[in-house]
């Protein structure tokens, strides 16, 4: 079957004037953002990109985004969305580690792209807009000298085509590639249809990042699939965000539960925002469930979503009647999922038995990238072991109970304690370090330290948290400083984190 970027051809042979992108004042229709694509098409196949090769992403939400989506679908190049809060460090690792050689980004990012490129070998850098700056391409200029014809590639792309490699944050402190294929987001578009129903009528609002897997799962590419229109918000701001909800008569809304809680204790928040919203929905992190009260109480139902990068990310979500009466528990597998609770020997467990929660289907990442033995080890026994532990009910719904491993999500971003303790480990005055969640009421969660000081030397936290500071997102750095005499470890040297969450949580 042939890849998702005949999407947009299909549509603006069926729908060419429905709107499929707002980004502020641009709209843009199925025929327009079609053609556009094709143009970009063909700048990059006229810059030498060919099928297979990756191409980097450093830009807030647009809908040049979009149109970078597809245009690596239909020539089969491979897309490696990149975290405009990493450091340049972090990014040069990522593209190093991918293989990227090109880099398209937003202006307003020159100085982390220049900083990126004194590090990283880049062949080819295209700035977005018409404005050339030194060493890139103006965006919209390569568009202009192109034709909106399809592009035809010699080798069409078909599902089984690597589409994205999505970097999720890895427990050595190393970020690994989720490699999905094009099938993987059909399917996972498929998933959300035939749960949510989703049609042309639909209009989505997006606030998530688009180097997120929600943001482009959720919902940009099942909208494009089905015909809908993306309504994009470049960063979140939640005053904005409420206009938007409105003026644009959204009907599907995804969001972390961090943004969900600034929105609703806004001084300007009024329940008709979400008047035309059919699907409000929350993932990313725990929901609480004081949190789907409070939305109940303003006549709004709040759904609970479960997903992860390797899934495209979507896996389980609770139903619209239940989201109240079984508020805590992210539902149950979508159709193209199957899910179950497994021992540490992979054999599955009955209801109300707390164990792993591995799943399969078509949704699934290929495997990571350049990581052969990390792949198996996820896949092992043919279900992608997914590192949280949880429960199955009576009724088959699932419950999340605790991340098998110590990552804590703050504000919807993954954090691995391991990739934190060893930059504090870089301070000479550190002799131990360890770094634990702890609840927060904005964020969800957010980072503790517990540092020991060797012997005669001396350190406080404010030095502690500079140094972090040009090493680290600013999402990943603790919050707070403890300074200890010791850290609790077992009898082969691990340092106990469940200890330290007991007494310092």
């Amino acid at each position: 079957m042939r890849g998702i970027g005949y999407w947009l051809d299909k549509r603006q042979a069926l729908c060419p004037g429905k709107e499929a992108v707002v980004d502020g004042p641009r709209r843009l229709t199925y025929g327009q953002l079609n053609q556009r694509v094709n143009r970009l098409c063909g700048a990059l196949a006229g810059l030498g990109l060919k099928r297979g090769q990756r191409l980097g992403m450093l830009s807030y939400n647009c809908l040049e985004y979009v149109e970078v989506i597809m245009a690596t679908a239909k020539l089969g190049l491979v897309l490696v969305p990149l975290n405009w809060r990493l450091t340049a460090a972090e990014l040069g690792f990522i593209l190093g580690d991918s293989g990227t050689g090109a880099l398209v980004f937003d202006p307003q990012l020159e100085k982390l792209a220049g900083e990126i490129r004194a590090s990283v070998a880049l062949e080819t850098m295209v700035v977005l807009g018409s404005q050339a700056l030194p060493g890139a391409l103006p965006y919209e200029t390569l568009l202009a000298g192109q034709a909106p014809g399809d592009p035809q590639p010699a080798q069409p792309p078909d599902l089984d085509t690597p589409h994205i490699i999505m970097y999720t944050a890895g427990t050595t402190g190393k970020p690994k590639g989720a490699v999905l294929s094009q099938g993987a987001s059909l399917y996972n578009a498929l998933n959300l249809h035939l749960d949510m129903g989703f049609s042309t009528g639909d209009r989505d609002l997006l606030v998530l990042p688009m180097f997120h897997i929600g943001g482009i799962g959720l919902f940009t590419l099942p909208m494009l699939y089905v015909g809908g229109t993306v309504v994009i918000q470049r960063a979140f701001d939640p005053l904005e965000c409420l206009r938007l909800l409105e003026a644009e008569d959204i009907s599907l809304f995804f969001a972390v539960p961090a943004i969900f809680l600034m929105l609703i204790q806004h001084p300007q928040f009024k329940a008709g925002a979400f008047g035309k919203a059919r699907v409000v929905m929350s993932g990313g992190a725990p929901l609480p469930v004081n949190l789907v009260k409070q939305y109940h109480q303003a006549g709004i139902v709040l759904q609970q979503g479960f997903g992860m990068s390797e899934a495209a990310p979507s896996i389980a979500t609770l139903g619209k009647d239940q989201a109240l009466t079984k508020a805590g528990s992210i539902g149950r597998a979508l159709f193209h999922v199957e899910a179950r609770i497994v021992d540490p020997q992979g054999l599955p467990l009955g209801p109300e038995q707390v164990g792993e929660l591995a799943i399969r289907g078509p949704n699934l990442m290929q495997g990571y990238w350049n990581r052969p033995q990390a792949t198996a080890e996820a896949f092992s026994g043919g279900w992608f072991h997914t590192g949280d532990l949880a429960r199955m009910d009576q009724d088959g719904d699932l419950y999340i109970v605790d991340r098998k491993k110590d990552m804590f999500i703050s504000g919807g971003e993954n954090v691995y304690p391991a990739e934190v303790e060893d930059a504090i480990y870089e301070l000479p005055a550190v002799a131990e370090a360890a770094v634990i969640g702890v609840a927060d009421p904005k964020w969800g969660e957010v980072g503790k330290a517990l540092v020991k000081i060797k012997p005669g030397l001396d350190l406080g936290q404010d030095e502690l948290l500079a140094h972090l500071a040009g090493r680290l997102a600013k999402y990943k750095i603790p919050k707070s400083v403890v300074f200890i005499e010791a850290l609790p470890r077992n009898a082969a040297g691990k340092v106990l984190k469940n200890a330290l969450k007991e007494r310092y949580a």
